[in-house]
């Protein structure tokens, strides 16, 4: 039997996935300085893509791609794959706008180092480049007409996700509905499932298929972003590259705070009431609302949520017509995603 690894090699793909991303930028910074347009802009959001990222979604959309029957990873579904990561940076360039956030990757934010105004603008390149990459991919006339309706669906699911979590900040209810909306549209349709998805459509995927990585994508999603609210409060900003206050002082509307909400006794829920929301929060006050957030019992209730959602994942693929390398690649994916410290 042959390995997993051999047949798919996240390393070589990520590798890829960024030589496209300098190229196309290097590209883009050539084309500045012939017009004579200012390549500052350019630079930025090559400097930001150059700092890290996991490239989750091009692997999972190569893996959508292959899933349904393609093989290796062709030059145009790896452009198509890397319109992905560059429409990544343009929402995590103004998701750290919107929260005012001073560290991504562990440096300073692109708002933090050209100002607000020119941050907005840097954003809004990384959208049109992810357009220029996707429409420049190379790809048929069937793959594009196959794959824009994804793509679409995809940046609007996550713009709405946006909105909804943006409506709900600095008052978050004691109800987990909406938060797991806004899990649901700002990170698992974008972040899994719909990179699944694309790639799907690149090799034409029927229903069976496409059904299945939805099954998969959506808990393993959701699972993403519910770790992500612990880290945005228990991590370790030296290992996660972000502040651990950004979460708290925003007053964001997660499952984590709504779980505490919902169990916290009088003097507890005065605690989160008192400091959940406060811009000027400190970290003295900070490890108040994370006491509470552990003697209620929410920390423990949400890893439970983490482990229930990645197993509906892993059942799903155990009874999934896919090929058995990709099976096996998604269910790493389940555990380095949901499990992650950074």
């Amino acid at each position: 039997m042959s390995d997993p690894a051999s047949l798919f090699d996240q390393d070589s793909l990520r590798r890829a996935v960024d030589t496209v991303l300098a190229d196309h930028l290097s590209g883009q910074m050539r084309s500045a300085r012939r017009r004579g347009l200012p390549q500052e802009a350019v630079q930025a959001l090559s400097d930001f893509l150059g700092a890290g990222g996991k490239r989750i979604r091009p692997v999972l959309c190569v893996a959508g791609w292959q899933a349904a029957g393609g093989t290796g990873a062709p030059e145009p579904v790896l452009r198509a794959a890397a319109s992905l990561e560059m429409f990544h940076a343009f929402a995590l360039i103004h998701d750290d706008i919107i929260d005012a956030s001073d560290t991504r990757r562990g440096r300073p934010t692109v708002h933090r180092q050209v100002g607000t105004e020119a941050a907005i603008l840097v954003g809004d390149l990384a959208l049109v480049l992810a357009d220029d990459l996707l429409h420049g991919a190379g790809l048929t006339p069937a793959q594009l007409a196959a794959v824009l309706p994804v793509a679409n669906q995809l940046r609007a699911d996550t713009v709405f996700g946006e909105y909804l979590d943006i409506s709900h900040a600095g008052q978050p209810p004691a109800d987990t509905g909406p938060a797991l909306t806004i899990t649901r549209y700002k990170t698992a349709k974008y972040t899994v499932e719909g990179p699944l998805l694309l790639g799907a459509a690149l090799a034409a995927a029927d229903s069976t298929v496409r059904s299945t990585l939805s099954a998969y994508g959506l808990p393993v999603g959701e699972a993403f972003q519910l770790r992500d609210d612990l880290l945005g409060v228990f991590g370790n900003p030296d290992d996660t590259g972000k502040p651990d206050l950004d979460d708290l002082r925003k007053g964001k509307a997660t499952v984590l705070m709504a779980l505490a909400l919902g169990r916290a006794d009088a003097g507890q829920l005065r605690t989160l009431r008192r400091h959940v929301g406060n811009p000027y929060l400190n970290h003295d006050d900070a490890g108040h609302v994370r006491t509470v957030l552990i003697d209620t019992g929410a920390r423990a209730a949400l890893e439970e949520m983490i482990a229930q959602r990645r197993q509906t994942a892993l059942t799903t693929l155990d009874t999934a017509a896919l090929p058995l390398h990709i099976k096996a690649v998604l269910r790493s994916l389940a555990f380095t995603t949901t499990s992650r410290t950074t």
